[in-house]
């Protein structure tokens, strides 16, 4: 892609492709033109998706809601020493000054918080995995379709730019059929957060919810949540099948949660996709390979590298593009590096962060009444897939769609 392009679709904000639904582009907002935007779930997730709402012109936090005291505090260093807080969702849904919510809370907690927000008739942005369960992303769904309020999904690499560059690239059939694609998100933590000490047993499950079956989806949610979501769009369906293997083979401390899995699922067309997710060793960090007939493109959290197959007889390539790929091998095409800080000013002339991007598309649809890109259908299919991945792991065999959906 010739850089002016990349430099044209990065000042949108979002490219061209729409996933098949009708996009959010931001832009420029009246001084008076302000959303109030209020916040269930005050955490460090909560915490950075504060900062970057807090980014889009026109938007102010008129309410923190958490069950942690000390997030208040921290939560105020964000948004201001006046915002108002509470420890009950429900009496802050009970304030006149909320136009909007954003639920950032356990997966295991979204269903309750989504839906109470999108009952009290308030736009919505839901954090990923949108539900823990298939009843979960039902409720949520149906919830949303009943309101007929926003809703969005937190899928925000389906906002970056050049992941849209990519999918557009790949309906236009410029890598000929996707038969594959190898996701991995690879990390050396432990993924657990201190607690203070002489209050573990008060705190331990609250601080450290991603380790405990209760309220946590595990490594397909929390991390593989994102990739399914582009392997459902690329293919066009949800998968038909998913088999599932891991542990807690590394860190034995109690948790409840596999601190490894990796998982195969099949679709209609012939097509797989196979997830990787390990804690004990960071190689090949987080990127989705995406294989086609004609090329391939890998998808980082920062860029886009699409290669062209080398032609030879007898190969997948389409007849169409043979010619073409006589000409040119290797890597062809690499987006620039975007901005991908934690820091409040984004770098000039370099991309802004996909989570900056998607919340300036929450606020746009709000202003707008658009359909947000990752919309609530959007968000069931990448949550069914999830919980699809997560019952082949809890039974250790092949579960099929068509099953798990009775």
């Amino acid at each position: 892609m010739e850089r002016r392009e990349f430099i044209g679709l990065a000042a949108a904000g979002l490219g061209a492709i729409s996933l098949g639904m009708k996009g959010c582009n931001p832009h420029n907002v009246a001084p008076g033109d302000w959303v109030n935007l209020a916040v269930i779930g005050v955490g460090s997730r909560g915490q950075q998706m504060m900062r970057m709402m807090l980014r889009v012109p026109g938007v102010r936090i008129t309410g923190l809601c958490d069950i942690y005291e000390p997030r208040f505090e921290q939560g105020r260093k964000v948004t201001g020493e006046q915002t108002p807080v509470y420890k009950d969702y429900r009496k802050m849904l009970e304030a006149h000054d909320i136009d909007a919510v954003m639920v950032t809370t356990p997966v295991g907690l979204h269903a309750e918080h989504i839906c109470a927000a999108l009952d009290s008739g308030r736009a919505v942005y839901g954090e990923k995995s949108m539900g823990r369960s298939l009843a979960d992303c039902n409720q949520i769904r149906d919830t949303a379709r009943r309101t007929g309020k926003i809703f969005q999904t937190g899928l925000q690499y389906a906002y970056a730019p050049w992941t849209q560059e990519a999918l557009q690239r790949i309906q236009q059939g410029k890598i000929g059929k996707v038969t594959a694609i190898h996701a991995y998100w690879h990390r050396n933590n432990n993924w657990r957060r201190p607690v203070p000490q002489g209050q573990e047993a008060q705190l331990e499950r609250l601080l450290n919810w991603r380790l405990y079956r209760e309220w946590s989806g595990g490594l397909l949610a929390e991390l593989g949540s994102h990739q399914m979501s582009i392997a459902n769009t690329i293919f066009g369906s949800l998968p038909e099948s998913a088999i599932a293997s891991g542990g807690i083979d590394f860190w034995k401390d109690g948790r409840e949660i596999e601190d490894n899995v990796h998982s195969t699922l099949r679709y209609p067309g012939g097509q797989t996709l196979q997830v990787s997710y390990i804690t004990t060793n960071r190689l090949d960090g987080a990127q989705e390979r995406i294989y086609g007939t004609a090329g391939s493109i890998v998808l980082t959290h920062t860029e886009a590298i699409y290669y062209k197959e080398p032609w030879e007889p007898n190969s997948a390539i389409p007849p169409e593009i043979n010619i073409e790929h006589k000409l040119i091998t290797g890597p062809t095409y690499s987006a620039e590096q975007p901005y991908h800080g934690s820091g409040d000013t984004p770098i000039k002339g370099k991309v802004d962060d996909a989570n900056l991007l998607a919340c300036r598309a929450f606020i746009d649809c709000i202003r707008n009444h658009r359909r947000p890109i990752a919309d609530v259908e959007a968000g069931w299919s990448q949550g069914v897939t999830v919980a699809l991945a997560n019952r082949a792991l809890e039974l250790d065999r092949k579960v099929t769609m068509a099953e798990f959906l009775r």
